[in-house]
């Protein structure tokens, strides 16, 4: 598992440097025009792209870290810790949030005048960097690679929501410089940190159910006890449990009751290879149990 994981996550590493050095130069970029151009939603957003870099760097380091082999006390390894990584990024936005919402109320109050052709050049650079940033952490970018992991799309998370950022700093540049309405800027700003918000929501909310051992939302628990029963020569499934180890690594445990001619080794095998085909579950551990209610040794797959 661990030689599996580290091969899975190597395409990811590769993908956050990219991204890392492009949004690492646009950030000193946004922070120079936003301070020329006087504008809190492109200093906004400047330190929005600030906690990109801090969002990649701790998706870099929680990779390396979930690469770390097992041992005798963390027999799973370290793999959970891209999902206290992803977790952590989406909470930091929700925090970058409320001091955006709050200087956006003091502007709101007494708008500054803006540099609205500054604003809007450098917004657009941003569109350009933060559109090939969220395709390289987007399923369009993984090409045969598979499903991005959690790290992945703390990140593509964060890009996406840059990417919207830079649409309304364009809109408010425009706004200001076509009609004078300086308000324009801290209104684009409040609903910049509004998108955010909805934006980050899944990403948190499946990093608490991961952490909770939920079960995964696309299992369906009854289909999956269903077809388990049909499997030849089970006759009952319970104590049936289902959870993400990481979001590519499912697992499950229970105990299920047998025909007492069965042939027990062709029962899990059954199962075995349903779940991995069917579910994509190749970590199982199965208890079988003769149908007298007298209780077999525990056999596991």
């Amino acid at each position: 598992m661990p030689h599996d994981h580290q091969a899975a996550i190597a395409p990811d590493r590769r993908r956050l440097l990219i991204v890392l050095a492009i949004t690492a130069l646009f950030f000193v970029a946004e922070l120079l025009g936003g301070y020329f151009a006087n504008s809190l939603a492109l200093m906004t957003d400047a330190v929005h792209v600030l906690t990109d870099i801090a969002a990649l760097c701790l998706s870099l380091l929680a990779l390396w870290i979930s690469s770390r082999p097992a041992s005798g006390a963390k027999t799973f390894g370290y793999l959970r810790a891209e999902i206290l990584g992803a977790l952590f990024n989406g909470l930091l936005l929700w925090v970058l949030v409320v001091f955006v919402w709050f200087e956006a109320a003091q502007r709101l109050r007494d708008p500054p005048a803006v540099h609205s052709p500054l604003m809007m050049a450098v917004a657009t650079l941003g569109i350009a960097v933060n559109s090939f940033s969220a395709w390289m952490t987007s399923g369009a970018g993984l090409g045969q690679t598979g499903r991005a992991g959690m790290a992945v799309r703390a990140v593509f998370v964060h890009v996406v929501s840059d990417l919207v950022g830079s649409v309304g700093v364009l809109l408010a540049g425009a706004l200001t410089f076509f009609t004078g309405w300086r308000e324009a800027d801290p209104i684009i700003s409040i609903l910049i940190g509004c998108l955010i918000i909805y934006g980050s929501w899944e990403l948190v909310r499946d990093g608490v159910d991961i952490l909770m051992e939920s079960v995964p939302s696309h299992i369906d628990l009854d289909e999956l006890r269903q077809d388990l029963l049909a499997v030849k020569g089970t006759e009952e499934v319970h104590d049936l449990h289902v959870w993400c180890l990481t979001s590519r690594q499912l697992a499950l445990s229970a105990h299920a009751v047998v025909d007492g001619g069965a042939d027990q080794d062709r029962v899990l095998g059954d199962m075995a290879a349903l779940l991995e085909h069917k579910f994509n579950i190749r970590h199982m551990t199965v208890q079988l149990e003769r149908d007298n209610r007298k209780r077999s040794e525990p056999e596991h797959f």
